[in-house]
């Protein structure tokens, strides 16, 4: 596996004061509102929650998303149903 390919398959979550979450390794935004963001990531489904959140940055050529806002909880889904609801959401609104 070349040097490339390496980096795009990490993925690195930095918090700043429950107030701003830096994520790399971001495949595509499956879904978001004010309270939580749903993005499919080269480590799986991650779950943002909280309260007004926003996406502030987003640059899916390099993988990089920053969320701002009152951050509650991160957390990894496993669940393909997870994937599947953002698949639909996607689907509809295109």
């Amino acid at each position: 596996m070349d040097e490339k390919n390496s980096a795009l398959k990490s993925q690195n979550l930095t918090l700043e004061n429950k107030e701003k979450l830096n994520i790399t390794g971001v495949e595509y935004v499956d879904s978001f509102n004010d309270e939580e963001v749903i993005l499919s990531t080269t480590k799986g489904v991650l779950i943002v929650k909280g309260l007004k959140l926003n996406i502030s940055k987003l640059n899916v050529e390099e993988g990089r998303l920053t969320v701002k806002g009152i951050i509650n909880s991160i957390s990894y889904s496993d669940k393909e149903t997870d994937r599947q609801k953002g698949n639909l959401f996607k689907k509809i609104f295109k």
